[in-house]
């Protein structure tokens, strides 16, 4: 049996290579101050309470432009091609961490990447929906912010 695959997606800046560091057990990916410094997915094999998987580390996904400045200061010419790797990355996964980051809250690009991993999702025959994407409060080292985390419920996901 295959290992499944777990997909780190979220808007740029909110831990993801960081988390993907931390769970590959190495520092494989780049991590830095710069949104946008994650550009393609990195792949690594990670293991949790005994189970091992593959782990997928995806650049930030920026919101859509429409005149916004983009989130991506590093990598801001390349904010499209970003986004279509973290859609193939979230096409392939068996399960999403969706990352956000504990720290500012809930944000509007925030809010515009639950909608995008919403509609990605597939029902089911017995109606549920795949892959299953487990919402993540990143940097949240502290009481206070641990407090605060449950802001991040309306990110949940369900059917739209």
């Amino acid at each position: 049996m295959s290992k499944p695959i777990v997909a780190l997606v979220g808007r740029p800046n909110v831990g993801k290579s960081t988390l993907f560091n931390r769970l590959v057990g190495e520092r494989l990916a780049i991590v830095d101050e710069t949104p946008g410094t994650t550009r393609d997915r990195l792949f690594g094999e990670a293991e949790w309470n005994g189970r091992t998987f593959h782990i997928v580390d995806t650049g930030g996904i920026d919101p859509t432009h429409g005149g916004k400045t983009p989130l991506s200061i590093g990598s801001a010419d390349f904010i499209d091609d970003i986004r279509i790797q973290a859609k193939v990355a979230i096409d392939e996964a068996d399960a999403i961490l969706f990352v956000n980051d504990g720290q500012t809250g809930v944000t509007s690009p925030d809010l515009e990447v639950a909608t995008i991993l919403r509609r990605s999702q597939k029902k089911l025959e017995d109606g549920t929906l795949w892959p299953p994407i487990f919402v993540v409060a990143n940097k949240t080292e502290s009481d206070s912010r641990r407090d605060e985390a449950s802001q991040f419920y309306q990110l949940v996901l369900r059917e739209a």
